[in-house]
């Protein structure tokens, strides 16, 4: 779960340097101690002490008290480093709804310049239990963050995003920071909820752009009717609605697809 945006606002100065330096010490730590905390961002040890449990309490950080006293960054601490980071570049100005919820990934819209869509990468969050030997991206060490994990999957996919557009009908790549990956917001339903007016030219509008994503060196690994969407055209959404443009089919890629480039 995304942490709301008005208590992203109201975070204390205190409160963003102890989850920056959590995300650091994670890289050596599954737990890091609290004295590692004090001493990374310089303050008392009552102020630290406050600033933790209201992390906690917001659900930005986990304690653990075996076999010391430890902290971890979760995901809601992640995600709001990604977005107070996006937000100072001026990528995205407002967070909006959750709109799409898969294994690996949840993806919300928001305000740009317009319209965009913001992913956030969950690798190990609901994940398949062999990520570690499938995912050729993942840390070869014995621990591996799953945070860490989840940004080594949201910058291979803007990587990928960033490849194939505009030769590809995939999502403009707007931005990218931790595991968080901005694009923009695809106009229609996913190939899962349409019923279509021209299956035959559909199909052989998708493998076009799986055949151009192949030349450009990307396999989408994960093709279904789920990461394929539609703009408005020769489609009907489960409710009914059709349109008339041409269709134009457009390839989600999940986390997961893009895990064959070369």
């Amino acid at each position: 779960m995304v942490v709301s945006p008005e208590r992203i606002r109201s975070l204390h100065k205190y409160e963003k340097a102890i989850l920056v330096a959590l995300e650091r010490q994670m890289k050596r730590y599954e737990w890091v101690p609290l004295e590692s905390l004090q001493q990374a961002t310089c303050l008392a040890d009552s102020e630290v002490n406050y600033r933790l449990s209201r992390l906690i309490q917001w659900g930005m950080v986990r304690f653990n008290p075996v076999p010391y006293d430890g902290y971890a960054l979760v995901f809601g601490g992640y995600d709001t480093l990604a977005l107070i980071t996006l937000t100072k570049k001026g990528v995205i100005s407002a967070l909006g709804q959750k709109i799409g919820e898969g294994k690996e990934s949840v993806v919300f819209d928001a305000l740009g310049l317009g319209p965009v869509a913001i992913k956030f990468h969950r690798i190990g969050q609901r994940s398949f239990n062999t990520a570690r030997v499938n995912r050729e991206y993942m840390p070869e060490r014995s621990y591996c963050p799953w945070l860490l994990a989840s940004r080594l999957s949201a910058e291979r996919e803007y990587a990928a995003l960033t490849l194939l557009h505009p030769k590809v009908s995939v999502p403009l790549p707007i931005g990218q920071n931790r595991n968080a990956v901005v694009m923009s917001l695809i106009d229609g339903p996913s190939l899962s909820k349409c019923r279509l007016l021209d299956p035959r030219a559909t199909l052989e509008e998708i493998l076009a752009n799986v055949r151009a994503a192949y030349q450009a060196g990307v396999i989408h690994a994960d093709l279904s009717e789920s990461t394929s969407s539609l703009r408005t055209g020769n489609v009907s959404s489960s409710t009914g609605r059709s349109g008339w443009r041409p269709p134009t089919p457009m390839l989600v890629l999940s986390s997961s697809a893009t895990s064959a480039i070369f």
